[in-house]
């Protein structure tokens, strides 16, 4: 009741709306508001620029048309036109400079894992749109605070894009045409023709599968950002409550990442391993001679499919170790608080023995602030009171509960219950090495005459 009497009393005659205190605000801060305009028409272009680039990708099937599109322009720019090309024009009697079995193989497992990214990418972006996938939009998150961290990450993943893009462009390139060199056709235009087919096809089955990597290693990069702003919370504020809720935030926006991706990374996992086995098996298992030539596109789709994987690994563990440092940060700083309360309630004691003077004005600033946490042990008489001692072991058990509670809730990027780190690293690798060798002691023996 008190609020309609203070109204009344600063205007007399009429009590104003509700909407012009609004109004008087936004003018007196209309500079500020317009510059924060002008960044949030920053952070926009950069979105339609990242939406633009996925839509001509095929990764935005927003309706009927452009998801029959999309997969229409995959399967035959992806799939058909190499099969055609390599089947109708084969060179039967061009084993030195190639080999129908190892195209084919090649083909088949990127236009697989370039499937299996349009796939979970595509249904991620039509169900949550381009802001709510990045978590970009203005109710997860304090946007206005990370906006230029926002723009300056998206940009550094399409340089990301670029920077791994255009090598394995120019290996396939020299690849292609020292091949068209030795496989001669009825004429020059049809060889630049089948050469123009191959670069094509397998320039956008590759950019879709790194387009993938990378957008997954630019949401776990944009939640990265948030990480490090809570490091800098611990130093700011000093309320339990505010540090729980932000940690729940946060977990909560990993678990909803683990959740769209986990698909993703599990099956691009699976296809690149099997992919590389399938390349072990056609290698060692072929009788001929094997040349840069004839096996070069083996290295080039290794190279695609081994960094797109370490992409997304990387980003994931990056992520994952980010969550589970703040366990220790919040144990480093729980224990400087309590050092710290410590010695200055001891230097505050041996001061106030000295002058009684300062000791009669201690006590009556403990009478005064007694329910502070800091404060509530600085100040000591004889013997600490009740309401003294219960508030210090509130305020540490509070913080040790903390402690404990990020301890045991680390969080991370999970793959069905398991997280992404150094651990399941050394996992995959020495599974991945076991199958090496399996594969090996299948296909090579040695023979003794």
């Amino acid at each position: 009741m008190a609020d309609p009497h203070i109204r009344t009393e600063e205007r007399p005659p009429l009590p104003p709306l509700p909407t012009t205190p609004l109004l008087d605000s936004n003018q007196t801060h209309h500079p500020e508001d317009q510059e924060l305009e002008i960044k949030d028409t920053q952070l926009d272009q950069t979105l339609q620029s990242v939406e633009a680039f996925l839509t001509l990708l095929g990764f935005s099937q927003s309706s009927v048309f452009s998801f029959v599109l999309s997969w229409f322009g995959f399967v035959v720019i992806g799939v058909l036109l190499p099969v055609l090309v390599l089947v109708i024009f084969n060179c039967s009697d061009c084993d030195k400079y190639q080999i129908e079995g190892f195209e084919l193989v090649i083909l088949g497992s990127q236009a697989c894992l370039a499937a299996v990214s349009l796939l979970c990418l595509s249904h991620n972006l039509r169900k949550y749109g381009i802001r709510r996938f990045l978590f970009v939009d203005r109710y997860t998150g304090h946007m206005v605070r990370f906006r230029n961290d926002y723009i300056k990450q998206i940009k550094g993943s399409f340089r990301l894009l670029i920077w791994w893009s255009l090598p394995c462009l120019l290996l396939k390139t020299v690849r292609e045409v020292v091949r068209m060199l030795y496989v001669h056709h009825d004429s020059w235009w049809l060889s630049v023709s089948i050469l123009l087919a191959f670069v094509l096809s397998w320039t956008y089955a590759s950019t879709i599968t790194l387009t993938a990597s990378i957008l997954f290693h630019l949401v776990c990069n944009l939640q990265v950002i948030h990480f490090e702003d809570y490091g800098r919370l611990l130093e700011r504020e000093s309320d339990v409550l505010v540090f729980m809720e932000e940690h729940i935030r946060l977990r909560y926006h990993l678990s909803k990442i683990s959740h769209r991706f986990r698909i993703f990374l599990l099956l691009q996992f699976l296809v690149v391993t099997a992919s590389q086995f399938v390349t072990l098996f056609e290698v060692t298992g072929y009788s001929g001679k094997i040349t840069v030539i004839n096996g070069g596109d083996f290295a080039v789709s290794t190279i695609v499919q081994v960094v797109g994987i370490i992409i997304s690994l990387h980003a994931a563990t990056r992520i994952s170790h980010r969550a589970q440092a703040l366990a220790s940060l919040a144990g480093r700083w729980h224990a400087l608080v309590t050092c710290s309360s410590n010695d200055s309630s001891q230097q505050r004691n041996s001061n106030g023995m000295g002058n009684s003077e300062a000791a009669n004005s201690i006590n009556s600033l403990h009478l005064s602030y007694s329910e502070s946490d800091l404060e509530s042990c600085d100040y000591q008489v004889s013997m600490p009171t009740n309401t003294q001692l219960a508030s210090y072991m509130s305020s540490y058990h509070r913080r040790q509960a903390f402690v404990m509670y990020l301890q045991t809730n680390a969080g991370g990027i999970t793959i069905f219950g398991w997280t992404v780190d150094r651990a399941l690293l050394n996992t995959i690798f020495f599974i991945e090495l076991s199958l090496i060798t399996f594969v090996l002691g299948k296909t090579i023996v040695f023979s003794s005459t």
